[in-house]
């Protein structure tokens, strides 16, 4: 089997994550205590036991996405699961972008550990700056939904499957936007608690710092095809990687366009590496013949 690898995005986290895998795996332990290290605060004991309200917090669940990501594909290749030779392919949703990154060797866990760290904390600042909202657009053609973001002055966000797109923007041009839906008979335009408006302009000071910081970083040539959620293409230079992930915070995550490339090109099985089986759902919406499986816990391993 080829098997391509799904990294978590932000909203996937969850009170727990990772309590099982540092109690029965020596491989993702060690990352869990090396992680606590590098970012100087326990975000072991915050996956684990919460509470919910910091968890979620941008610069928290970035981090423990990421670190809980790794934590899995360590645990398993420590269990004989995964060959040396696989995956063939590696592709993450928004902040599983860059945790595909370290998986497929564009950087080491602790350089991409901060890397993550900042871009969370720059986008929870810019969150905090500005009076961002997004919504989900459920049952809908993109090309009728790119419509409602234009008279509305807002972007889309995330396409993640078909008939599932996010719209982000500003609070009250998005509040308009669910009511202009709604009146053009789109039967599901649903307000999503989130924190700001992620991949909009409204991100555009988190993507100036982020490229300041990126220019110090060093980045190589991935082991196995990387897709990138800006283009929903493969990407392998390095240059063009570090690139994307900054153009990415503010453009549209084109998640649909990478999960079929990833099969188009070869991938014969889809294993989702994080919490809460979103990534699996996704794919399954997309195409309910594609081979799907998801990993979060150590039982799962063994599933």
């Amino acid at each position: 089997m080829a098997l391509a690898l799904l990294f978590a995005g932000q909203g996937a986290q969850k009170v727990g994550m990772g309590r099982s895998l540092r109690s029965a795996s020596p491989a993702a332990r060690a990352l869990y205590a090396e992680a606590d290290g590098i970012l100087g605060w326990e975000l072991s004991r915050i996956s684990e036991e919460g509470p919910e309200t910091e968890l979620t917090e941008t610069r928290v669940c970035q981090p423990a996405l990421y670190v809980h990501g790794l934590a899995t594909l360590a645990a398993l290749r420590e269990a004989g699961r995964l060959p040396a030779d696989e995956p063939t392919a590696v592709l993450g949703l928004s902040l599983g972008e860059l945790t595909a990154c370290a998986a497929a060797g564009v950087f080491d866990f602790a350089s991409g550990l901060r890397i993550v760290a900042e871009r969370g904390r720059l986008m929870q600042e810019a969150c905090a700056a500005s009076a961002g909202a997004m919504a989900a657009v459920i049952g809908e053609e993109r090309d009728r939904v790119a419509e409602l973001c234009r008279d509305c002055g807002i972007e889309a966000a995330n396409f993640n499957a078909p008939g599932q797109i996010i719209i982000s923007g500003e609070r009250e041009r998005v509040a308009a936007a669910v009511e202009a839906g709604r009146a053009r008979g789109m039967k599901r335009v649903l307000p999503l608690n989130v924190a700001g408006a992620y991949h909009s302009r409204l991100m555009e000071p988190a993507r100036e710092a982020f490229a300041r910081f990126l220019e110090r970083e060093t980045f190589s040539a991935p082991r196995c095809t990387l897709y990138t959620n800006t283009t929903g293409r493969a990407i392998s230079d390095p240059a063009a990687i570090k690139s994307s992930l900054i153009r990415q915070i503010v453009s549209p995550v084109l998640w649909e366009d990478c999960v079929r490339a990833a099969v188009a090109e070869g991938a014969t099985g889809l294993w989702e590496l994080g919490p809460g089986g979103v990534l699996a759902g996704l794919a399954r919406r997309t195409d309910k013949t594609w081979a799907v499986r998801s990993f979060a816990e150590f039982a799962d391993l063994a599933a």
